[in-house]
Protein backbone atom coordinates (compact mmCIF):
# COMPACT_ATOMS: atom_id res chain seq x y z
CA UNK A 1 0.00 0.00 0.00
CA UNK A 2 2.80 2.53 0.81
CA UNK A 3 4.74 1.58 -2.28
CA UNK A 4 1.10 2.22 -4.26
CA UNK A 5 0.94 5.98 -2.62
CA UNK A 6 4.51 6.71 -3.19
CA UNK A 7 3.72 5.70 -7.10
CA UNK A 8 0.88 8.03 -6.81
CA UNK A 9 2.82 11.13 -5.31
CA UNK A 10 5.86 10.89 -7.53
CA UNK A 11 6.70 13.44 -10.05
CA UNK A 12 6.38 11.56 -13.01
CA UNK A 13 3.03 10.59 -11.80
CA UNK A 14 1.71 13.78 -11.43
CA UNK A 15 3.05 14.82 -14.85
CA UNK A 16 1.62 12.00 -16.36
CA UNK A 17 -1.89 12.89 -15.16
CA UNK A 18 -1.28 16.71 -15.72
CA UNK A 19 -0.64 16.26 -19.61
CA UNK A 20 -2.29 15.77 -22.81
CA UNK A 21 -1.42 12.16 -23.53
CA UNK A 22 -3.31 11.20 -20.59
CA UNK A 23 -6.49 14.10 -21.50
CA UNK A 24 -6.71 13.52 -24.62
CA UNK A 25 -7.49 9.91 -24.86
CA UNK A 26 -9.74 10.45 -21.97
CA UNK A 27 -12.01 13.17 -23.92
CA UNK A 28 -11.46 10.84 -26.93
CA UNK A 29 -13.22 8.02 -25.33
CA UNK A 30 -16.81 9.81 -25.70
CA UNK A 31 -16.55 8.35 -29.59
CA UNK A 32 -16.77 5.02 -28.60
CA UNK A 33 -18.96 5.38 -25.69
CA UNK A 34 -21.04 7.33 -28.50
CA UNK A 35 -20.48 4.21 -30.95
CA UNK A 36 -21.59 1.32 -28.42
CA UNK A 37 -24.91 3.17 -27.30
CA UNK A 38 -25.99 3.79 -30.29
CA UNK A 39 -25.49 0.17 -31.56
CA UNK A 40 -28.97 -0.39 -29.41
CA UNK A 41 -30.53 1.95 -31.86
CA UNK A 42 -32.36 1.64 -35.08
CA UNK A 43 -30.22 0.89 -38.02
CA UNK A 44 -31.79 3.25 -40.37
CA UNK A 45 -29.99 6.57 -38.51
CA UNK A 46 -26.33 5.29 -39.18
CA UNK A 47 -24.79 7.54 -41.58
CA UNK A 48 -22.56 5.44 -43.53
CA UNK A 49 -20.30 7.90 -44.55
CA UNK A 50 -19.76 9.10 -40.87
CA UNK A 51 -18.90 5.57 -40.36
CA UNK A 52 -16.77 4.89 -43.02
CA UNK A 53 -14.81 8.19 -41.61
CA UNK A 54 -14.17 6.99 -38.28
CA UNK A 55 -13.31 3.77 -39.10
CA UNK A 56 -10.59 5.25 -41.04
CA UNK A 57 -9.83 7.83 -38.31
CA UNK A 58 -9.48 5.41 -35.75
CA UNK A 59 -6.79 3.07 -37.85
CA UNK A 60 -4.88 6.02 -38.38
CA UNK A 61 -4.69 6.85 -34.83
CA UNK A 62 -4.14 2.90 -33.87
CA UNK A 63 -0.88 3.20 -35.67
CA UNK A 64 0.22 6.68 -34.24
CA UNK A 65 -0.66 5.95 -30.86
CA UNK A 66 2.00 3.03 -31.61
CA UNK A 67 4.11 5.00 -33.24
CA UNK A 68 4.56 7.85 -30.86
CA UNK A 69 7.28 8.00 -28.20
CA UNK A 70 6.36 7.45 -25.49
CA UNK A 71 3.61 4.71 -26.74
CA UNK A 72 0.11 6.16 -26.08
CA UNK A 73 -1.35 3.03 -25.12
CA UNK A 74 -4.61 4.70 -23.76
CA UNK A 75 -5.36 6.17 -27.13
CA UNK A 76 -4.34 2.92 -28.82
CA UNK A 77 -7.06 1.07 -26.71
CA UNK A 78 -9.55 3.75 -27.40
CA UNK A 79 -9.12 4.08 -30.88
CA UNK A 80 -9.15 -0.13 -30.74
CA UNK A 81 -12.60 -0.11 -29.16
CA UNK A 82 -13.78 2.73 -31.29
CA UNK A 83 -12.38 0.46 -34.51
CA UNK A 84 -14.77 -2.03 -33.05
CA UNK A 85 -18.11 -0.35 -31.95
CA UNK A 86 -17.62 1.50 -36.24
CA UNK A 87 -17.47 -1.84 -37.71
CA UNK A 88 -20.08 -3.05 -36.13
CA UNK A 89 -22.28 -0.36 -36.78
CA UNK A 90 -21.01 -0.66 -40.23
CA UNK A 91 -22.07 -4.16 -40.66
CA UNK A 92 -25.54 -2.72 -39.43
CA UNK A 93 -25.79 -0.11 -41.67
CA UNK A 94 -25.20 -2.15 -45.02
CA UNK A 95 -27.05 -4.99 -43.35
CA UNK A 96 -30.21 -2.28 -42.90
CA UNK A 97 -29.78 -0.15 -46.15
CA UNK A 98 -28.36 -3.33 -49.04
CA UNK A 99 -29.45 -6.45 -47.48
CA UNK A 100 -32.49 -6.24 -45.95
CA UNK A 101 -34.04 -4.07 -48.95
CA UNK A 102 -32.91 -7.06 -51.31
CA UNK A 103 -35.35 -9.40 -49.48
CA UNK A 104 -38.18 -6.82 -49.47
CA UNK A 105 -38.22 -6.80 -53.41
Amino acid sequence: MNRVMKLFKSKETRDYFMSTHFWGPIANWLIPIAAIADIQRDPKIISGKMTLALCLYSAMFMRFAIKVQPRNMLLFACHFVNEGAQLTQGARFINYHYREKKKEE
